[in-house]
């Protein structure tokens, strides 16, 4: 007897379903390989006729969509759709109708939804399949085969996970993997207002990549424009903001600062203002005519007519955002760092001042080496954030000044404002999905080989 025949008597012999289907396949009777083409039909022959019947209706349902729409869905899939919309002047009512023409989102979308719930078709296919084997193995050994009755007793015992899970999971493949690879798949076609490609478009391939990475084109040009600013930003807002937040921290936390409750309530009294609350009266407050430039008038430090160019300048314009993103996201970090700082041992500190350090080595061999031990994951985390972070660009200066005018992003735009600009004002759904796809590799490459990289990572539980 070979080692896999073994294995699948050991397995008989315990009755257990932990066994893969080409096992049950190769080593189950008549009617669990009947079950590949019927399912539930070796549950049925074994006493579970309830369980049998719901795998088989779920088989019904599955072949009765895909004969009457799934089929049809996935035969269209490759082309996207080939029927215009028309016009046609109607004699009788003297107006013009449009014909329905076919409409390349909802095949893209029904032809992407048919697989995945195929793929969940063959999750459940493999599942009868070892069920039909266990059953059958129970049944030669004459050892008891659950009821559909006990088959539920188990889902709020021994499978409560698949219970818990299975809302959650349902929920997540319709409302995240869909529209995720719904979005993917838009980056291969040409699904934009140009040429007019809004209802009926086409596979292209690879070219929106190759648009958007020829920096000689109006799209490729701005891409490197944007990623390089959203780099820049994306390192000084969230460095900026760690070692302000750093700083007052240690301040705050200082054994020979008082009031230390009254303090960390000032600076942290901001959060209790909803943020888009804060942007918009900051960005109010900094137009050429806001309260700002005004006040400057009034005590003489500018000129009556002139005004400070927060948001008309380019370099005014970053510099504006990077330091009104310090002020919004400092009480984070404030809080954050605090946390940190009251969890170093005591003992580090007075070992280091017995052997003669003072406050500055202290910082530097104990505190700082210390905190970002602890915060790596929290600052890949916030860099991350950083990248995305939509509020406070949008909202503050809305990717403005815009230098130049053939390009569809300001010169303060991210990728993710940029982004939005593609799809919501321009409609360019194609390159949306495309910059989309590029920022998640970026950050998602970037992540994985710096937390690897780092001393939390290696040096788990190690300080």
């Amino acid at each position: 007897m070979n080692l896999l025949s073994k294995k699948a008597t050991s397995r008989q012999r315990e009755g257990t379903s932990f066994c893969t289907v080409t096992e049950a396949l190769r080593d189950g009777g008549p009617l669990t390989k009947a079950s590949a083409l019927i399912m539930g039909l070796g549950n049925m022959a074994h006493k579970q006729v309830a369980k049998g019947l719901i795998f088989l209706a779920v088989e019904i349902a599955y072949l009765v969509y895909m004969c009457s729409f799934g089929f049809y869905s996935l035969s269209r899939l490759p082309g996207l759709g080939t029927v215009e919309q028309e016009e046609v002047w109607n004699e009788e009512l003297q107006v013009y109708l449009y014909t329905s023409g076919d409409q390349s989102i909802l095949i893209l979308l029904y032809g992407i939804a048919t697989i995945i719930l195929t793929l969940v078709m063959f999750w459940i296919w493999r599942g009868t399949v070892k069920s039909a084997y266990q059953a059958e193995s129970l049944t030669k050994q004459g050892r008891h085969v659950r009821t559909f009755k006990e088959d539920l007793k188990t889902l709020l015992d021994e499978k409560l996970q698949w219970t818990m899970m299975a809302p959650p999971m349902f929920f997540i493949c319709a409302l995240t993997i869909l529209p995720l690879i719904f979005m993917i798949c838009m980056a291969f076609t040409n699904y934009s207002k140009i040429d007019n490609h809004l209802v009926l478009f086409d596979w292209v391939g690879l070219e929106n990549f190759a648009t958007l990475f020829d920096g000689s084109s109006v799209l490729g040009s701005t891409f490197w424009s944007v990623l390089g600013w959203t780099l820049v930003w994306a390192f000084f807002a969230t460095f900026t903001n760690y070692f302000a937040g750093m700083i007052l921290a240690l301040l705050i936390n200082r054994k020979g600062t008082r009031a230390k409750g009254f303090w960390r309530f000032c600076f942290v009294l901001s959060c209790a203002v909803p943020m888009f609350v804060s942007l918009l009266i900051m960005r109010t407050m900094l137009q050429p005519e806001g309260a700002v430039n005004v006040l400057l008038r009034q005590l003489g430090l500018i000129a009556s007519d002139a005004s400070l160019p927060f948001f008309t300048n380019t370099t005014w314009a970053r510099v504006t955002v990077i330091v009104i993103n310090i002020w919004v996201g400092v009480p984070y970090t404030l809080l954050q760092l605090t946390g940190v700082l009251q969890n170093i041992p005591g003992d580090l500190y007075e070992a280091a001042s017995i052997d003669g350090a003072n406050a500055v080595q202290q910082f530097f061999h104990i505190t700082l080496p210390y905190m970002f031990y602890v915060t790596t994951p929290y600052l890949i985390a916030t860099f991350t954030g950083n990248v995305n972070n939509f509020n406070v660009i949008y909202l503050l200066s809305g990717g403005d000044p815009v230098t130049n005018l053939s390009s569809t992003a300001g010169d303060t735009d991210l990728l993710v404002t940029w982004l939005y600009k593609l799809t919501i004002d321009n409609q360019y759904y194609n390159i949306g999905a495309v910059v989309g796809i590029l920022t998640f590799v970026i950050l998602a490459i970037g992540s994985l080989l710096t937390y690897r990289n780092s001393k939390s990572y290696k040096e788990e539980g190690g300080f």
